[in-house]
């Protein structure tokens, strides 16, 4: 705890701070901004703080227009205390950061540290052995034959029990409901059961969410908040200090952890009282703690697949349902697909369906659930467009900006079009092959997501569902915000009338 002598000294130090960059931001209005590689204009001690902070709500739109003016698709960000940033889509750069020189670009430390309170040494926050060693046990999750038992065992429990139902309901009642809150909900079900054997049953309304719920959503906010505030020392001093978003940050993550620390209790005691270790259900918890391995691994590993398995598909589908709605006649395509796929709830099916699987590679080209994803250089470097990089400096290579870059998708950049994941004609159509690095969506390398087939498979199979009987009317037509937390959502959420899909709506869809 810190004293009050303390606290006044870092109260001093911050006004000081203040006064010294009002000084400097007047004499820097007068001055010709120095910009020695290609970024927004940046000064002296205060680098681009004033762009930055200006920028602050449209982030991701100011990074893209400033890599789209740079002639290499790479600009470097200096702000007030913090090391330079560099944030690529260039291809080259991606593939270099990720595969080619995959050692000397680790999280790093700077990274696990905003993440660290939530996600400890977890999968997603950890380089090196302790990586390696979780990544190999939960590729057991992501088997072929653990994929169809996904598909058969808790999707068509998920959907065609709750789900569906859930939306008829909104039908009957004439409701408005939130499909992106519906879709969360669902996504995080699914995890829970996948990854801790528990059924939350978030999806029955009538019950209060579990408190991991809120904890969780909150604790993700923050974090990712950390990683954009215009001085990156506020959030170090607020922790210390024990203050604002810093002291709901701990209050969250105490409850996210103890509520799957109560849940890997009770997983083993479950264990120990049945001669088969891993129970009924194969899920990844069982795995571990079969296993034998330790209290904080096995709590921080499920916490980074509670995140990843919620958020990422959650965020995806729900961007999927917006571009459908403000693009009818791709839905007509891709419900005409629907219709004429039997039995589409197989796992062999779901691969088939090649529109359904460009409409989503297509809406996570503009809303990629992972906006942006950051590394630190371990030692000194230089990238293949000439960017040179000093030991400690973040390289973040940017999804969302490499979606709407012209040099990669050509003037209708900005447009929902999945026939531009197709190469030839009429039924000869078959998917492109779009190199990762292009399109990193799922990351690429030796990183490279591990449940990718398996979100694959669950988006398939949730969107063909519920196009078969369903269709949206979004109540709000202004353009919705991306928000980029964690992982991406809408801001305010997915306000939409549910609507039953009549024969004639079917009538008036084209053969794909």
């Amino acid at each position: 705890m810190l004293n009050l002598a303390a606290i006044f000294f870092i109260f001093s130090l911050l006004i000081s701070s203040l006064f010294l960059l009002v000084k400097l931001a007047i004499a820097g209005r007068a001055a010709k901004p120095s910009l020695p590689e290609s970024g927004p204009p940046t000064y002296p001690f205060i680098g681009c703080l004033f762009s930055f902070y200006r920028n602050r709500r449209r982030l991701l739109d100011w990074y893209t227009g400033l890599l789209a003016e740079s002639p290499t698709q790479t600009i470097v960000i200096r702000r007030l205390g913090a090391e330079p940033v560099v944030v690529t889509a260039n291809p080259a750069n991606v593939e270099y950061i990720l595969k080619t020189n995959f050692g000397n670009f680790p999280k790093g430390k700077p990274f696990t540290d905003i993440l660290g309170d939530l996600l400890g040494h977890g999968i997603f926050n950890v380089d090196g052995e302790l990586w390696a060693s979780q990544r190999k046990l939960a590729s057991h999750e992501f088997s072929a034959k653990s994929l169809r038992e996904f598909v058969v065992r808790i999707l068509e429990e998920e959907v065609e029990d709750r789900l569906l139902p859930l939306l008829q309901s909104a039908v009957d009642d004439d409701m408005i409901i939130d499909l992106q809150d519906v879709l969360r909900r669902f996504a995080y079900d699914t995890i829970c059961k996948v990854s801790l054997g528990t059924d939350p049953r978030c999806l029955d309304f009538s019950r209060p969410a579990p408190p991991l719920v809120e904890a969780f959503e909150t604790a993700a906010e923050i974090c990712a908040a950390r990683a954009t505030a215009p001085i990156y020392a506020i959030w170090k001093i607020k922790r210390a200090l024990k203050i604002g978003s810093e002291k709901r940050l701990k209050e969250a993550v105490k409850i996210v952890r103890s509520s799957v620390e109560q849940i890997a209790a009770n997983k083993k005691m479950q264990q120990q009282q049945t001669s088969d270790r891993h129970g009924d259900k194969i899920d990844l918890l069982s795995r571990l703690v079969s296993s034998g391995h330790g209290g904080e691994m096995v709590r921080d590993m499920v916490v980074s697949f509670i995140m990843a398995g919620r958020d990422t598909t959650s965020a995806a589908m729900t961007w999927l349902f917006y571009s459908l709605t403000r693009n009818r006649a791709e839905e007509q395509k891709l419900v005409s697909e629907v219709e004429a796929t039997p039995f589409f709830s197989s796992y062999e099916a779901l691969k088939g369906m090649k529109y359904l699987h460009a409409c989503l590679l297509e809406s996570m080209r503009l809303f990629p659930p992972v906006a942006w994803d950051s590394k630190h250089a371990a030692d000194d470097d230089v990238l293949p467009d000439g960017t040179r990089i000093k030991k400690g400096n973040r390289v973040t290579y940017f999804p969302y900006g490499m979606g709407r870059m012209e040099t990669l998708w050509g003037e209708n950049r900005f447009r929902f079009e999945p026939d531009r994941w197709f190469e030839g004609t009429g039924d000869s159509k078959l998917l492109k092959a779009v190199s990762p690095f292009v399109f990193p969506v799922f990351q690429a390398g030796p990183r490279v997501c591990l449940g990718k087939e398996m979100a694959l498979v669950q988006m398939k199979y949730v969107t063909a569902s519920i196009l078969r009987r369903f269709e949206f009317e979004p109540v709000l037509f202004d353009p919705p915000v991306f928000v980029p937390f964690l992982t991406a959502h809408m801001a305010g959420g997915f306000k939409v009338r549910v609507k039953e899909r009549t024969s004639q709506t079917l009538s008036k869809i084209t053969k794909f």
